[in-house]
């Protein structure tokens, strides 16, 4: 089960507003096993300072709380962006875990502003913060993952006065990934985050269908799908899917 907090991001309009009339099903989802997915985010509110900027790092404690309320739950922080959001996940142990983009493991704030194919939520943050996921993932910390969150959003409703959030990236995900990882010294890493450490967390059985990356030259075209403009668009990657 996913938690989108009411009004944080593209169709969450009916999100959730507050968490403790959902606590009987929460636990009832640890008594069985289930996984409770949360967009870390508070909605924004001037009257308490929160903006797209802090509105993860003051969700965090909200993380901490339900784990400590349900320490059986499986609770994966989604999509996290900040430093802040890698040490409470740390802290609470082994029955929490994370998800990082492709697309936070690459830019920052100033790649988002006046870039509306790069705006999505949560946005993207400071350089130490893109720093801190990139040194979990180098680390090889068996609870942070991949999570994609690609959302094909059309052109025409990204390039308008409210862009949608979202970023695509599924068409050249392990590309996009395989350049990061290369530049960043982790390639090794990029196994286990992408296909391992996701499945052990949530005790999915080991796949045996693989992919091959070969270190080709790709060229991101501007538009796929008809109207959908992929991250890093007009971009080469380093990295290519080897055809079947």
């Amino acid at each position: 089960m996913k938690s989108y907090p009411k009004g944080v991001t593209t169709n969450s309009d009916a999100g959730v507003s507050g968490y403790e009339e959902y606590y009987p099903i929460f636990a009832a989802m640890e008594e069985v096993g289930l996984v409770l997915e949360l967009h870390g985010e508070l909605p924004s509110n001037a009257q308490d300072n929160i903006c797209v900027m802090n509105a993860e790092r003051a969700f965090l404690p909200k993380l901490t709380e339900l784990h400590r309320l349900f320490p059986k739950l499986r609770i994966v922080l989604e999509h996290a962006t900040t430093c802040d959001a890698v040490e409470a996940v740390k802290k609470c142990g082994d029955t929490v875990a994370c998800t990082i983009t492709a697309h936070h493991l690459d830019i920052t704030i100033d790649d988002v502003v006046g870039q509306a194919h790069n705006f999505c939520k949560p946005v993207a943050k400071y350089p130490a913060d893109r720093a801190a996921l990139l040194a979990v993932v180098q680390e090889g910390h068996p609870r942070f993952f991949l999570g994609s969150d690609s959302a094909p959003h059309s052109k025409d409703k990204k390039e308008i006065a409210c862009a949608c959030a979202g970023v695509f990236t599924s068409p050249y995900l392990m590309p996009y990934l395989a350049d990061t990882f290369e530049k960043h010294g982790m390639l090794h890493r990029l196994g286990p985050y992408t296909s391992e450490f996701g499945a052990a967390f949530y005790g999915v059985p080991k796949q045996v269908e693989t992919m091959t990356l070969v270190r080709q030259p790709l060229v991101v075209p501007e538009i796929v799908k008809g109207n959908i403009v992929p991250f890093r668009a007009g971009q080469t990657l380093a990295w290519s899917i080897k055809s079947v």
